[in-house]
């Protein structure tokens, strides 16, 4: 295993401070600090849940929207229209997500969460005042387009603490985002259409009543504005010592915070840091290969809640579960509470001891019989059937949020800070543009699997699943030599 880098924020006597640079103030506040930062990680838990919210809350009722909105001449067709409702969100990030990274690095990470925020109270909420279907669209465009949150706060998680804490930090971010993928169903599906379910409470003729789907959007918009106001005691991270010096000016801060004993272990990483600034992203090739690995793990995990979201509904005679949609929100809620415990409580150990690479190849080779056992829980019924789908839904939550922090570990290293909102924009724009394709692929998928369910070879059921646990051994072979190589053991040739 690869010796752990030194800590950036050692103490030393030779400190290059800029007391007017916000990155050098924060430098300062984590080397006199050196516990975990409770405070800013909280912060950064409402800013990303505020990211995720947005996108799933409009699934429980996308169907009933898109058929008031009479787009669809046939019941058929909904679906169609929908896909594009959904994926608009999608395909507004992946223009952008490169850019508000690169605004990132140049004006600092805070000015973009905020205006991220913004978008999301204005535009989320005109989505819940869509009348006509080019408004759905074009609203959810421009969410997804301004929406640059992020790849900066996963740039910001990693710099608000000392590196021994960025781990935990990284995998906040994972944690809020899959807490918000399952509280954003919950509330768009409990508060959609008020007027319907709550008629004691909500008339017909109220704004709720004329606009059904406003109160869940209009619920969301208002959790961002509390998460606006959060973000002014936001410290900024950025170093900024003038244009023409920035670079130069951070690695002379980042060397004087290294201790004596330590500046051996820290001259190699910062050699390294300016190895990777030096050359231009598409050129730092442990970035490149772990941001494909990291979009391949990812199009995997969206075509698993698509496929999951499905097969668990549909017919036992279909290969299903024949579950409820309580049932299913049951299981998910069970796994986000799952996911939750571990990453706060074990993952930071664990990552600690093994390393970001060698855990992500050892749940990505445990996801694999894994997905291999959902086609025979059919067979199963009752509390058996329960528990197992129960369990195996929150080990998986559990290994795909692991696989996901540590290769944004990876990708937060193989880059000096001034490039680290672009590179994870970059990452951003990828992921979002397989995320995109996931859900439309998968649904193909498991409409064939339904149609081919009595074939005595290889059930449709069983090859859906067969065909995700082979995306994951692709993910898996790359994480070895020599496509991915661990921080530290890559070897170049310098000229010193």
């Amino acid at each position: 295993m690869a010796e752990r880098a030194a800590p950036l924020l050692a103490p030393s006597g030779e400190a290059t401070y800029d007391e007017n640079c916000p990155g050098c103030k924060q430098d300062q506040r984590n080397r006199l600090h050196p516990g975990i930062p409770y405070r800013e990680f909280f912060y950064v838990w409402i800013v990303a849940l505020c990211s995720a919210l947005p996108i799933s809350s409009l699934y429980p009722f996308l169907y009933f929207m898109i058929r008031d909105l009479d787009i669809a001449k046939r019941e058929e067709d909904i679906g169609f229209y929908a896909g594009f409702v959904g994926s608009a969100f999608m395909l507004g990030r992946a223009l952008t997500s490169i850019l508000w990274g690169m605004v990132a690095d140049r004006y600092g990470r805070k000015p973009v969460i905020i205006i991220s925020l913004l978008a999301v109270i204005v535009f989320n909420t005109l989505f819940g005042l869509s009348t006509r279907y080019w408004m759905a669209i074009m609203t959810r465009s421009f969410l997804g387009a301004l929406s640059g949150l992020l790849g900066p706060i996963q740039a910001y998680a990693s710099e608000v603490c000392r590196k021994e804490h960025q781990a935990l930090g990284l995998s906040i971010v994972d944690t809020s985002w899959a807490m918000g993928l399952i509280f954003g169903p919950a509330i768009g599906g409990f508060l959609a259409q008020p007027a319907d379910k709550y008629p004691n409470i909500f008339s017909t003729e109220c704004l709720f009543g004329r606009f059904p789907y406003f109160l869940p959007c209009l619920c969301i918009s208002l959790f961002s504005v509390g998460a606006l106001v959060v973000c002014f005691w936001l410290p900024e991270t950025l170093h900024m010592h003038g244009e023409s010096k920035v670079e130069n000016e951070h690695i002379n801060v980042l060397e004087a915070l290294s201790n004596g004993s330590n500046s051996k272990g820290y001259r190699g990483e910062t050699k390294q840091r300016r190895l990777f600034s030096d050359q231009g992203l598409l050129n730092n090739w442990l970035l490149i290969s772990s941001i494909i690995v990291y979009c391949i793990f990812g199009l995997q995990s969206t075509a698993y809640s698509e496929i999951f979201s499905l097969w668990s509904v549909s017919n036992k005679k279909y290969g299903g579960l024949s579950f409820s949609s309580q049932e299913v929100g049951m299981v998910l809620a069970i796994s986000g509470i799952s996911l939750l415990v571990y990453q706060l409580v074990l993952f930071p150990h664990i990552e600690k001891h093994l390393g970001p690479v060698n855990l992500t190849r050892a749940v990505a080779a445990l996801l694999i019989p894994l997905l291999a056992s959902y086609p025979f829980m059919t067979e199963l019924s009752g509390f058996i059937l329960k528990l197992s789908v129960n369990c195996a839904s929150s080990l998986r939550s559990i290994i795909s949020s692991t696989i996901t922090v540590g290769l944004n570990i990876l990708q937060n290293n193989a880059v000096s800070q001034h490039q680290r909102g672009a590179a994870n924009g970059m990452a951003v724009t990828a992921l979002s543009l397989f995320k995109a394709f996931a859900p439309a692929g998968a649904g193909i998928l498991f409409s064939w699997a339904q149609n081919h369910q009595g074939v005595s070879i290889l059930p449709g059921d069983y090859v859906v699943f067969f065909i995700l646990d082979m995306v994951g051994v692709v993910g898996l072979l790359l994480t070895f030599k020599p496509f991915l190589t661990q921080p530290g053991k890559k070897k170049t040739t310098t000229n010193t």
